[in-house]
């Protein structure tokens, strides 16, 4: 028996062989492509990582490829999250943001669960913006490196504030003041290796609506500035309308939440291009979670329901005049996994739902630089794919709903499968030790010792057989051998 080298973590998907052949024929009732078109009885052709071809009715397959029937549903593309906090995890237990510090080893860890949340709502690339020591980084290189499973991500690091108070519950950031400082900062998260940079224009988060501005113009525009001239994009938070003028002035790429804004405003923003992410429904999940997890003062929900009307009036009313809508949940602590409920807001708006399925598949990967390869499914992009229940040109619920995701796969690896009758059909995490443990299909693998429950999980091992693990029924961890 061969000892076993001790590794981080690693994952698998414990009842699929679809993960990891080469190439696969993807059978759909129908496809919708996010660029135009609509394929009836379609046939996705996944080469690797990366479509190959997409056709209709009796295509022809490739020798030897895995074929993967999922005739009974339609395929969109991989959604994307184009505003969320990944790291911001909740155990349940603790009141989220005074929950006691924890290592950055231990936060990335356990924002793995918020990673699988996202694949199983659909989501398979998220910007992720506002992240502490590095975090976001390393979850970002690791789901790079196929060593962890999760969206794809593009991050900015820790976002950058002006000086404010540090008493619980202390801020995520770099806090900064005037024109050098502002340019300091940028240079500093651009160097840690962030995708983006941004910067907080405004008060404003969780059960503060306040939208007081906080960066002058002049510190927004050297901050756009500076972001510019090192190749990067910056996003600009503002709840408030001055400080989403300014940033609009500024010359942001995104401006996220904004509230109230003028027409003149407005306009701006319409004809330099610049791409909004109102994040309608955070506030509305604030609102349902205000009193049992995140015990919010009186009067916060009452606030928050002022708040997300007007959010939702300016929205429309960008939207109106010709916008670059994005969705972004604003996902944080238990609120993964219902980041395409934006979706709905989007076409109470007034879309249609294939418009408002772009606002999550092609326009968020052009503001991401990624239209080639990322948004849609089509020769040449990421095999990013995903099966929903219904016909999500119809009724948006399809896609708005984690419920009605059924399959989902990210760089031609299926990571989500809700398609069968029995058997687990999620991720499973797993660390791997010095022992072993025999299986009853007579595999060798390693095991921890431990004195927590063993499960066992059927496998589709052509002999049958099931796989060992260890640990809870909520949170199993597979145990494979590693040479």
């Amino acid at each position: 028996m061969r000892g076993a080298r001790v590794l981080v973590v690693l994952f698998f998907l414990a009842t699929s062989s679809t993960a990891f052949a080469a190439t696969k024929a993807i059978k759909f009732s129908r496809l919708v492509d996010g660029i135009g078109g609509v394929f009836t009885n379609a046939v996705v052709i996944v080469e690797d990582d990366r479509v190959q071809s997409i056709a209709s009715g009796n295509a022809p397959i490739p020798s030897g490829a895995e074929v993967i029937d999922l005739s009974r549903y339609t395929g969109i593309p991989g959604l994307i999250d184009a505003h969320t906090h990944i790291t911001y995890y909740w155990d349940g237990i603790t009141t989220p943001r005074y929950e006691p510090p924890r290592h950055p080893a231990v936060t990335v860890v356990l924002a793995l669960e918020n990673a699988q949340k996202a694949l199983e709502a659909g989501v398979t690339t998220i910007r992720n913006l506002n992240a502490a020591d590095g975090t976001d980084l390393a979850m970002r290189d690791l789901i790079n490196m196929g060593k962890m499973i999760g969206p794809r991500m593009f991050v900015s690091g820790p976002g950058i504030r002006i000086t404010r108070s540090t008493a619980p519950p202390a801020p995520v950031g770099i806090m900064v003041d005037g024109v050098d400082g502002v340019i300091h900062a940028v240079r500093q998260v651009i160097a840690s290796g962030a995708d983006w940079v941004k910067l907080f224009g405004s008060t404003g988060g969780f059960d503060d609506v306040t939208g007081f501005q906080t960066f002058t113009f002049e510190e927004m525009k050297a901050a756009v500035d500076a972001s510019h001239l090192l190749g990067k994009k910056i996003a600009i938070h503002s709840y408030g309308p001055s400080g989403a003028r300014d940033a609009i002035r500024a010359g942001a790429d995104s401006l996220e939440h904004a509230t109230d804004m003028d027409d003149q405003t407005i306009a701006e923003m319409v004809n330099r291009k610049i791409y909004y992410v109102p994040t309608i429904d955070h506030n509305q999940y604030y609102v349902e979670n205000a009193d049992n997890v995140h015990h919010f003062p009186p009067g916060a929900k009452e606030r928050l329901l002022d708040y997300i009307q007007r959010n939702f009036e300016t929205a429309k009313k960008a939207y109106q005049a010709g916008a670059h809508m994005i969705v972004g949940s604003d996902a944080v602590y238990n609120g993964w996994g219902l980041n395409m409920r934006e979706l709905d807001w989007f076409v109470k708006m007034g879309m249609t739902p294939g418009q408002a399925l772009k606002a999550a598949t092609i326009e968020p990967a052009a503001m991401l630089g990624m239209e080639k390869s990322l948004g849609a499914v089509a020769p040449g992009f990421y095999a990013d794919i995903v099966a929903v229940e219904g016909d999500p040109l119809a009724n948006i619920s399809a896609v708005s709903r984690r419920e009605n995701i059924r399959w989902v796969m990210k760089s031609g690896r299926v990571v989500v499968d809700k398609t069968r009758a029995t058997g687990p059909s999620l991720l499973l995490t797993f660390l791997v030790a010095d022992t072993e443990l025999q299986t009853s299909d007579s595999t060798t693998f390693p095991s921890i010792t431990s004195s927590r429950p063993r499960l066992t999980i059927p496998t589709n091992r052509p002999n049958g057989g099931e796989v060992g693990v260890l640990g809870t029924a909520s949170a199993p961890r597979l145990l494979e051998n590693r040479p």
